[in-house]
């Protein structure tokens, strides 16, 4: 029997476009949404001295003839991150039909991100959107809005008519003259959303089309697009090679595994110009093996992919946010399966570079794959700095929770890097401990090291994967407990997260994301 045709991606809604413009909000041409900002007002002996109104309001309110302040009172609004009050406006000769008044809070960046999503959220199926609120702050605040305002209009469909939503089309920053450096700094924000928006997208495809094959040819179309070097290992040049993690993982899938490359250099790079690699987690769908998961935790394994796709939406944007240091991401990709030829608990398989690992947990198959390609990382690039990412256990979320990623680290300077570029970009991530007191759980009578250690669980995977490593400074990202996003929550839609790309993007766009790392 010939094997069914693959599915075709139906056409999916595209991120808001974004524009500058030096006039007021309510002076720009074409927009049928005005957003202003509402700030809490300034505080005193415990009580609030009423709310203010940003950059633009007293225009608006003079040529609707409403007094927005009393419409706020009256709605009991606060000016809290993220509240909208929102105000039809009847058809006159303009264009005009909704005035959203958002609250800022404190107007911190994270305050501005919270802002955006809700704008995206409250004017989605509409044309345009004139906006103050990134004029509160032109540098990290507008990067921030950006953010907020794209990953909160994030959709996907697989439906046979058209989707029910779409994000609006165009947000224009009102207040901001496009000037070369805003437009430049306009440039970088678009492109740290875009690649957060990216991660999403290739987390959410399911898995009836995406699998290992398929994320190859998604990774040459982003060389192509993007100026990068590609190269992909098929299943018969992974064994010619010793990738045994991950041909073990992938060998029980009618769709093969593959192992991809992308290179990126800066365009004054040089001999001594130091290497970076990215290691990305690509598990296209993980049933768990024969250590089957169970259904409901089978349900959102296509997101497995998340290290892979936050690896290849980071290395795509690189050039755009001025990366100045050498990046290799690896991407590690294989479908968890399940077929007569299946990895089996107690199979010893032989990783690249030669150690050895005991399966005795195929649903541990996370940490096989990456093995093999940070052992190739320390082999064959000589890095400086190596970080992967990966969706590696169900024990991070039972530690952190759903709004915080955890990571490892083997060098605190790095630890402290990763960390600050986390919570800038709003990914936090929280360190944890690579604990040698739980070394002795990795044990095995046969094999080099027990793939299925045991509890705690997110802190043996970490020192699995250290092995692999040396002495290379290392993070280790585990973003499991962030993977999903049940509900609407700030910036994020329900689904999968792609969380991570904006984390390594303000790492690696800052002018010495190397400084400081021992």
């Amino acid at each position: 029997m010939s094997a069914a045709p693959a599915p075709a991606l139906p056409p999916q809604p595209a991120p808001p476009r974004f524009a500058l413009d030096a006039a007021r909000p309510g002076e720009v041409p074409g927009v049928d949404v005005v957003a202003l900002p509402v700030l809490p007002g300034a505080r005193g002996d415990d009580r609030a001295d009423g709310l203010l109104l940003g950059p633009g309001a007293a225009e608006v309110s003079e040529a609707l003839g409403l007094d927005l302040l009393a419409l706020l009172e009256g709605q009991s609004a606060t000016g809290e991150a993220g509240e909208v009050t929102a105000v039809p406006v009847a058809p006159a000769d303009g264009s005009l039909r909704l005035l959203l008044l958002i609250g800022v809070g404190e107007q911190r960046p994270g305050d501005l991100r919270r802002a955006g999503a809700a704008l995206a959220r409250a004017a989605r199926d509409r044309a345009a959107v004139a906006t103050s609120i990134a004029a509160l702050d032109p540098d990290d605040g507008l990067t921030a809005f950006v953010a907020g305002a794209t990953l909160g209009s994030f959709a996907f469909q697989w439906r046979s008519r058209p989707p029910e939503h779409r994000p609006v089309g165009r947000i224009v920053l009102a207040g901001l003259a496009p000037t070369r450096d805003q437009r430049r700094l306009l440039d970088r924000a678009v492109a740290i959303a875009g690649a957060g928006w990216r991660s999403r997208q290739i987390s959410t495809v399911p898995s009836n089309l995406k699998n290992p094959p398929w994320l190859a040819e998604q990774a040459r179309s982003m060389a192509a697009e993007t100026g990068l070097d590609c190269t992909v290992w098929d299943e018969r040049r992974l064994a010619d090679d010793g990738f045994g993690g991950i041909l073990a993982v992938g060998r029980a899938s009618a769709t093969p595994p593959r192992l991809i490359r992308l290179d990126y250099s800066p365009r004054r790079a040089g001999r001594r110009t130091p290497t970076v690699v990215l290691v990305g987690k690509g598990i296209t769908f993980d049933s768990g093996g024969l250590s089957i998961k169970p259904g409901e935790a089978m349900s959102t394994m296509k997101r497995d992919v998340t290290g892979g796709a936050v690896v290849l939406a980071t290395m795509a944007a690189l050039a755009d946010v001025g990366c100045p240091v050498r990046v290799v991401g690896l991407v590690a990709a294989a479908e968890n399966a399940v077929s007569g030829d299946a990895l089996r608990p107690g199979d010893v398989i032989r990783h690249y570079g030669g150690r050895t690992s005991e399966v005795t947990n195929t649903d541990a198959e996370g940490r096989l794959v990456l093995a093999d390609a940070l052992a190739y990382a320390v082999d064959r690039l000589d890095p400086t700095v190596i970080v992967d990412v990966a969706t590696l256990t169900g024990a991070m979320k039972v530690a952190l929770g759903q709004q915080i990623g955890g990571f490892f680290a083997n060098r605190d300077g790095l630890a402290a890097t990763i960390a600050t570029a986390a919570e800038q970009a709003g990914e936090p991530l929280w360190r944890m401990p690579l604990a040698a007191a739980y070394q002795d759980k990795l044990a095995s009578k046969v094999a080099d090291a027990d793939n299925g250690a045991g509890g705690p669980g997110a802190i043996t995977a970490a020192l699995f994967l250290q092995a692999f490593v040396g002495d290379v400074p290392w993070a280790h990202l585990d973003v499991a407990s962030v993977g999903d996003a049940p509900h609407d929550v700030f910036e994020w839609t329900p689904g999968p997260t792609g969380y991570g790309a904006r984390a390594l993007l303000h790492w690696l766009g800052g002018a010495e994301p190397l400084a400081g790392l021992d």
